[in-house]
């Protein structure tokens, strides 16, 4: 379904229809302030949805980093690692 733009100040007089017609079909809003984009409303499934791709995407990232740090130091041993990783840490202040 085609979003709909909507200003601000008219989003505040039509609340109750815009909220409707968000939640009941599904209908989403981009709100604009000024002519300019400054957030969107979408039905809360389509929310939880999107929530839980970024998660996924998240997780896929560091399982590829993971992957790139195992390659990257599978040639050394897991002493030489930790002292790396303690003198990294040190150098940027942390114990």
């Amino acid at each position: 379904m085609a979003e709909r733009i909507i200003g601000v100040t008219d989003l505040q007089r039509n609340f109750k229809a815009v909220i409707d017609e968000v939640a009941e079909r599904g209908v989403p809003y981009v709100l604009t302030r000024g002519s300019r984009p400054e957030a969107a409303l979408l039905p809360y499934e389509e929310y939880l949805q999107l929530r839980n791709l970024q998660e996924k995407q998240v997780i896929f990232d560091l399982d590829q980093l993971l992957d790139r740090m195992r390659e990257r130091t599978k040639e050394r041993g897991e002493d030489e690692v930790v002292a790396d990783v303690a003198r990294a840490r040190s150098e940027v202040g942390r114990p």
